[in-house]
């Protein structure tokens, strides 16, 4: 009697155990499909400013590094293009700014920037939705972009404002 009873015990262990790592296989293989077209598009900037950026490698590598985001399908492809950002962003803080962009105000921006990249990198590895994410990241790049549109374009001296002496 012992032995029918243990035996029926071991099989509905191993059974219970089954059922169990089917169902977790099934959540791994379910994969988080991602929608770029809803995504804001990458600002584009004026031609003064693009000539200025072609002469900067390391703005040029990461603006490369930017666009391959918007080809992401899936959250590994998207793991993979921010963990490549993250490393061309560290190079471009370390680069040295050509004159025209050598300001606080791009400085602030590539940090703000800096920051949405590693929230977006954040969701990824606690496996959030990074779909927001993502929004503020892109926002923050074109903020950026925008930011050197701004320098270039304004005609104000700023050595009238400031008290340089």
């Amino acid at each position: 009697m012992r032995i029918i009873l243990f035996g029926g015990l071991l099989f509905l262990m191993f059974g219970s155990c089954k059922d169990k790592t089917q169902e977790l296989a099934v959540e791994e293989d379910s994969g988080y499909e991602l929608s770029t077209e809803k995504w804001p598009k990458k600002l584009s900037v004026n031609s003064k400013v693009k000539a200025i950026l072609r002469e900067w490698p390391e703005f040029y590598a990461m603006d490369i590094s930017f666009d391959a985001l918007y080809k992401a399908d899936n959250r590994e492809d998207l793991s993979l293009t921010i963990e490549n950002i993250i490393e061309e962003q560290k190079l471009l803080e370390d680069s040295e700014y050509p004159k025209e962009f050598d300001k606080p105000q791009i400085k602030s921006r590539q940090k703000v920037f800096k920051t949405y990249v590693l929230k977006v990198k954040g969701d990824l590895i606690y496996r959030l939705d990074p779909e927001a994410s993502v929004h503020e990241m892109i926002n923050a790049y074109n903020n950026l972009r925008k930011q050197f549109n701004v320098l270039l374009s304004s005609a104000l001296d700023s050595s009238l404002i400031l008290d340089e002496e």
